[in-house]
């Protein structure tokens, strides 16, 4: 029986610039996710942990932070196997040459494609030495039965899956193809299984340990893989380990009252201290739902650990003659009328409406 923990993606680096303050808590979670990790596989007693690629941004992470990854790493009551992915990749002057990786016996850095004996096992490490590659990672890889169980560990894209970078390419039997019992895959930070013709689950993303953006499915886990014997089915199981809750809603709004039932379903949203919400707002409003638009933002900034609430799909009713009435009378107002009779584009004099508006708001504060 081989029993192992399967992550990857870690990104520690990551700028998460877009957040502003709170891209600090998203970069430090990162850290006490991959403690998670390490705890996790202490509790299941594994075997060793693989981590499949990209545990960094790039190579120019801090040192500082370069050598709290290492030593998170090294706290794993196993040997952990770290290949590098396409943000780390083996190159001159990487993060893999820094002089901390020489002092952790229990952290190996897998740097060449060449099998590497493993408890009860043989691994097959597919280290990338390129951002980018039209070359299939696992192409060298041709295991032949030697009694151990067979796991390769590569870094890239499978043909097929919905990747955003799509690059390495790595056909979708590749297990199979290569005499592989198992092959542990990064860089698709939602998690994902391969069957192969027998309906096995011989190939997986395991997903980024925590979230990094919005739209990610099944991320913020580790896979805790067990084989009975070399040519066993393995056994898959996902282990939740990220924190952080990335909600992205697009909301339509019809009539009146809607923004008012969007409000309480955003106040009732749980763990608002690990959330952040990307809300996108379409449809039609009137002057009166400024206000409560106004107090929906609020709330959620206040509320959330970081939120977005984009309004600039909201536009006035064509018909709606009360954008024009609720400005005062005067030169805005004046304007106003004359945008409405133009023969401007709609989206034009909306968006006109909706700025003339707002100027009044602003002078009322």
């Amino acid at each position: 029986m081989v029993r192992f923990l399967h992550t990857a993606d870690w990104q520690v680096g990551m700028k998460a610039a877009r957040f502003g303050e709170a891209g600090k808590r998203v970069r430090e979670e990162r850290l006490i996710a991959g403690r998670r990790v390490i705890e996790a596989a202490r509790q299941r007693e594994v075997d060793f942990i693989i981590v499949a690629g990209d545990l960094f941004e790039d190579n120019a992470v801090d040192r500082t932070l370069l050598q709290q990854t290492a030593d998170i790493l090294a706290s794993a009551s196993c040997t952990v196997f770290v290949i590098p992915g396409n943000h780390d990749p083996l190159v001159p002057g990487s993060v893999w040459e820094h002089r901390c990786w020489e002092t952790l016996s229990k952290v190996i850095i897998l740097k060449e494609n060449a099998p590497f004996a493993a408890p009860g096992c043989t691994l097959f490490p597919c280290p990338l030495r390129e951002k980018q590659s039209g070359e299939n990672p696992t192409n060298w890889i041709r295991a032949e039965p030697n009694g151990t169980t067979l796991i390769g560990i590569a870094h890239g894209s499978v043909e097929g899956a919905t990747i955003g970078e799509w690059d390495h390419p790595i056909p979708r039997n590749a297990a199979t193809r290569s005499g592989l019992d198992y092959l542990a895959l990064g860089h698709w930070h939602s998690m994902g299984t391969f069957e192969d013709a027998a309906g096995a689950s011989r190939m997986a993303y395991s997903g980024t340990h925590e979230p990094t953006s919005f739209g990610e499915r099944d991320s913020g886990n580790a896979l805790l893989v067990e084989i009975s014997c070399a040519g066993a089915v393995p056994v898959i199981t996902t282990l939740p380990t990220g924190r952080l809750n990335w909600i992205s809603r697009t909301e339509k709004i019809y009539a009146s009252g809607d923004l008012e039932a969007l409000g309480r379903q955003i106040d009732i949203l749980p763990n608002p201290e690990t959330t952040l919400l990307d809300l996108s707002l379409s449809g039609l409003m009137s002057p009166s739902d400024r206000e409560e638009l106004d107090r929906i933002t609020e709330l959620a900034k206040a509320r959330f650990l970081w939120a977005w609430i984009d309004s600039t799909g909201m536009a006035p009713a064509p018909e709606d003659d009360s954008w024009v009435e609720a400005l005062p009378p005067g030169l805005l107002r004046e304007v106003a009328i004359r945008v409405k009779l133009s023969e401007a584009e709609p989206e034009v004099k909306v968006r006109a409406l909706l700025d003339l508006f707002s100027i009044v708001e602003e002078t009322r504060l």
